[in-house]
């Protein structure tokens, strides 16, 4: 199997097969985002080529394979056809497969619409992975997210309505000091508009090579504390009245929050009220990401 360029994946497909459907992001200018700045550009293999790769996969891991995730960092940009026609082969090459995964951003599923995403679905994808980020339209334009809030709404909710699972990935901190309330609020206002499956917390740490990085290093965005983190997050919890799935499973965030909503919000805030009682220097420091 060929891959090109870094290649990542959520944490919750630490056990899917990984077959490379694109290179790159077709987006690329998020500030806090260094994973594809320096290449390669996007573009996307050939159907034959991935379709090779799915045969190799076979032939290595056997048929039994249940869940396959696609990187890299926007295969839903790809053109419908082509990754139709990759989701049917894998169904066809593994038949005990579960599930077919993506990462893709709101721009580029809204531009697929409701058909193409019934599409997809018969075809056999199943989960996208979103960059939600921020339901701040402030916040979203600041990163250079290339979305707004309007624009994630109606692609999660086209989404949902093909039958395709969605785990949206929040950032805490994104919006600094100053757009903190605003980023709670409105962060929380569009996932209950779009109700999905999963929310997924992140912290923002500064990355190297990043624009927003070098802001925080000249004062022109002031990051939130510990607490302040903290704080933003109840702020969110108590908005949301969705019922999803959360969690935080992953290594930037101050502590772990894992449930379902709305049932363990309660538990989930008194977490947070304990955490805040703890003095911000037994929380980890600040560091600059690398990955």
């Amino acid at each position: 199997m060929r891959y090109e360029g870094p290649i990542y994946r959520p944490p919750s497909e630490a056990d899917s097969l990984l077959i490379q459907a694109t290179i790159g992001c077709p987006h690329n200018r998020c500030t806090f985002c260094m994973v594809y700045k320096n290449g390669p550009k996007y573009r996307v293999r050939p159907v034959n080529d991935v379709k090779e790769d799915i045969l190799e996969a076979n032939q290595n891991y056997g048929p039994h394979v249940r869940t396959l995730f696609l990187p890299a960092g926007n295969t839903i940009a790809m053109k419908t056809e082509d990754l139709a026609e990759i989701c049917r082969f894998a169904g066809d090459t593994f038949p005990e497969l579960e599930r077919i995964t993506v990462y893709g951003s709101s721009q580029f599923i809204h531009k697929k619409g409701p058909e193409r995403l019934e599409q997809l679905a018969r075809a056999g994808l199943g989960r996208i992975h979103v960059g939600l980020e921020s339901g701040d339209d402030v916040t979203l334009k600041q990163v250079r997210k290339g979305t707004h809030a309007q624009e994630q709404i109606e692609a999660g909710r086209w989404a949902m309505a093909a039958g395709i699972e969605l785990s949206l990935y929040v950032i805490l901190g994104i919006g600094g000091q100053e757009r903190t309330r605003e980023h709670a609020q409105e962060t929380a206002r569009v996932i209950n508009e779009i109700s999905p499956d999963f929310v997924r917390l992140r912290t923002f740490v500064p990355k190297i090579d990043t624009v927003l990085l070098q802001d925080v290093m000249e004062k022109r965005f002031n990051m939130l504390t510990p607490h302040g983190v903290l704080r933003e997050t109840a702020a969110l919890l108590e908005d949301l009245t969705v019922t999803t799935k959360l969690a935080s499973d992953h290594y930037t965030n101050y502590i772990n929050l894992c449930g379902s909503l709305p049932d363990d919000k309660p538990r989930l805030l008194k977490e947070i009220s304990d955490a805040l009682k703890r003095d911000e220097s037994k929380f980890r420091s600040f560091f600059v990401g690398t990955q």
